[in-house]
């Protein structure tokens, strides 16, 4: 699905830096962001791919079996490995790939039918192409008939280490081979009443290329005809239906996501997209009945697969509905198109929504010395009164490892930027597994090739991430030093901001129009502002050069005393390489110098003098 995400995230990037250059100089009253935070706690994500997190299998062979490169399982997923997570600051595990989806690999003798290997990707298949709703991926069971329990002792085990869990709901397409063997008694399957002589009926589950038959893409033949019964490019399917990015066709490409189908909520994309909402679509209801099954398990929030593509309306029915017997429950949304935002969260009920297009890529440039701090300001202004509900990450299972070559070729440059992305405002903070220790997606895993990612498949073990499992002891001992160093650095920046009331619930004051750069006007390299609460205000300044250090002038205006209650304050720092200056007080409205060394990335604690 990636190639198809790519694009529709370039094009929105590009339309929005090109907003971006047109901002002038922010004046005095749009630096200080009033949003209304939520009290509490701040969401920390630990997002993993199950599959991959508890693999001991250093084998490695592109495309290798289960047999060959192993495969990590719920039980693999310890108290230890839990507790080591509580400790670096997650408060909610992201557990991906749980929900059943198609696989090559053959458990008919579990009741569970054989996919057709032509549309699987990799030797694993893909967690977005949802087989059975109400199942788990028998790959990550010890013991296949009792995988259903495996995942419900993960789920006790992650609550009684004080850890919340999120799993995926895919609800924009299906595998195409979708049967549900363990729906619950008086649930009709998708698709199980449907019309397919129609192309579109409201009453319908899917969309159908009346009187064509699917053909499999001609390049997709990547291991071999004879190595599957059934991978003979001769999957059938009569009539054809929609692929899940949306392609009306029966000869969908190798690059569209040809091994899922569109899931259909009542609207006809072929007639203007034309909406059938009353009376209550039938996915409508499956659906919803879908969420309410994994919330009564104990689930407690969901991470909505390319939420945008599915309609806000169903959302609001969804999301209002499971909400009324599950209050206490997170929805997520991803989704790209900062113009539907505030659909998704006033109509769509959403609690908080990817930042991908805005921050993560404004991030990435300036990681990669493409870009200026400059472009951060106007991010923050364009979200006004969204900001609390933004999701800030620097990866997750689409995206580059930030130590790839593709990205920026050294975990240590992520630090200036994920300390932006856990304390820029109140919504959450994520980071994948393998980031804290600088795993850089390197090799052919299958599928996706060298990507700098780390694949979503096919079965492989994670390098650097391996190194601190150690074995199922979860220690770190064989981490370098400088791993070591890195992982605490993400441990103390996450715990910190979990537990900052400035950071969990402050109102936010930039500073970039106060901060001057090696005597020049404008920063591009450095970046500085204020989280400011009523027991708590922090200062945080960060450099993005990994080369050079910089000399930065910064003013504090006199003006935010109404804020701040007094105009005198010490500065404590809290986090950070220790601040090269001997500057131990600063003053609103007047002027200091500080140095900051390459790559700082430093939180200073405000606390008045006397």
């Amino acid at each position: 699905m990636k190639n198809a995400k790519l694009f529709f995230h370039l094009f929105l990037f590009l339309s929005i830096m090109t907003d971006c250059q047109k901002e002038e100089d922010v004046t005095l009253p749009e630096n200080l962001l009033l949003d209304e935070a939520p009290k509490g706690e701040k969401v920390i994500i630990y997002q993993m791919m199950t599959r991959l997190f508890g693999n001991k299998n250093t084998t490695n062979k592109p495309y290798g079996t289960l047999e060959e490169n192993g495969v990590g399982k719920f039980n693999d997923i310890s108290e230890t490995a839990l507790r080591s997570l509580k400790e670096l600051g997650i408060t909610h595990v992201w557990y991906t790939g749980v929900i059943e989806h198609a696989v090559i690999r053959n458990y008919q003798a579990y009741g569970i039918i054989l996919d057709d290997a032509d549309v699987v990707k990799g030797r694993a298949g893909s967690p977005y192409a949802i087989k059975d709703y109400y199942d788990v991926n028998p790959d990550l069971a010890e013991k296949v008939p009792e995988r259903m329990q495996e995942f419900e002792q993960l789920l006790a085990r992650s609550h009684e280490q004080g850890l919340k869990v999120i799993i995926d709901f895919v609800p924009n397409h299906v595998a195409r081979m979708y049967t549900s063997d363990a729906k619950p008694e008086g649930i009709t399957d998708l698709g199980e009443n449907d019309d397919p002589t129609k192309s579109f009926s409201p009453n319908n589950n899917f969309y159908y290329i009346a009187g064509e038959s699917f053909k499999v893409p001609e390049d997709y033949n990547p291991l071999g005809d004879n190595e599957f019964l059934t991978k003979n490019g001769k999957f059938v399917e009569i009539p054809a239906k929609a692929t899940g990015n949306d392609q009306f066709t029966a000869s969908p490409s190798i690059n569209d996501w040809f091994e899922t189908v569109k899931l259909n909520y009542g609207v006809d994309y072929q007639d203007n997209r034309k909406t059938y909402f009353n009376p209550i679509p039938d996915t409508w209801l499956k659906m919803t009945e879908i969420l309410k099954f994994w919330a009564s398990k104990g689930v407690d929030g969901f991470r909505c697969d390319m939420a945008e593509m599915v309609p806000v309306e169903f959302w609001d029915y969804a999301v209002s509905s499971v909400k009324a017997d599950f209050p206490e429950i997170t929805f997520i949304a991803e989704i790209y198109n900062p113009a539907a935002y505030n659909d998704y969260i006033q109509t769509g009920r959403f609690d908080f929504l990817y930042d991908k297009v805005q921050l993560y890529d404004t991030l990435k440039l300036i990681m990669q010395g493409k870009g200026s701090t400059a472009n951060l300001t106007p991010i923050w202004q364009a979200l006004r009164g969204t900001n609390k509900h933004m999701l800030r990450f620097l990866e997750n299972h689409d995206e580059q490892r930030i130590a790839s070559p593709d990205f920026a070729g050294s975990p240590e440059k992520a630090i200036p930027a994920m300390v932006i992305s856990a304390t820029w405002y109140s919504g959450p903070a994520m980071i994948y597994f393998g980031q804290e220790v600088g795993e850089p997606g390197a090799g052919i895993e299958g599928f996706g090739g060298e990507d700098g990612r780390t694949t979503i498949f096919d079965y492989w073990g994670v390098p650097e991430h391996q190194k601190w499992m150690n074995e199922g002891a979860f220690d770190g001992d064989e981490l370098s030093d400088a791993q070591k160093e890195l992982r605490d650095s993400y441990s103390k920046l996450l715990n910190f901001s979990k537990n900052s009331e400035a950071v969990a619930e402050g109102k936010f004051f930039d500073l970039h129009s106060f901060l001057k750069e090696d005597a020049n006007d404008i920063a591009v390299s450095s970046y500085a502002y204020l989280r400011l609460s009523s027991d708590e205000n922090i200062l945080v300044l960060t450099n993005f050069d990994a080369v050079n250090t910089h000399t930065i002038s910064l003013t504090i205006p006199s003006s935010l005393i109404e804020l701040l209650g007094k105009n005198d304050f010490k500065l404590e720092q809290v986090f950070g390489s220790p601040l090269n200056t001997t500057i131990n007080n600063i003053s609103l409205g007047k002027t200091v110098e500080m140095t900051l060394p390459p790559l700082a990335a430093i939180i200073l604690k405000l606390h008045p003098t006397e």
